[in-house]
């Protein structure tokens, strides 16, 4: 059996995705009604998402020796992202869970 793979193309991946090569979306996201239970959730989500990638562009930073950018900012943005997405997804699985009981409720 001869298997052969062809070479990965990251750019065509993040495309694919729907993102830049930055991470960031490529299409700005719908506007919510303000105040709106969806509005806030795309807040939180794109907060975490920015924390994210400003946590792995000070890690990079970090890692090719830019004197700007000290270990003790690079290791603090890294716990905010890392809390930042613990809470999403203790949100998410709350919101699984509600649903899932509201679906298995007997009418």
């Amino acid at each position: 059996m001869d298997v052969k793979l062809k070479p990965f193309d990251f750019a065509q991946a993040v495309a694919r995705a729907g993102l830049r090569p930055d991470g960031h979306p490529i299409a700005p996201p719908k506007v919510a009604e303000q105040g709106s239970f969806q509005a806030t959730m795309a807040q939180a989500l794109r907060d975490v998402s920015e924390s994210q990638i400003e946590a792995q562009s000070m890690q990079r930073e970090l890692q090719l020796g830019n004197p700007e950018v000290g270990l003790e900012q690079t290791m603090m943005s890294m716990q905010k992202a890392q809390i930042g997405f613990q809470a999403t997804l203790s949100v998410r699985n709350r919101l699984m869970q509600a649903y899932t009981d509201i679906m298995n409720m007997q009418v």
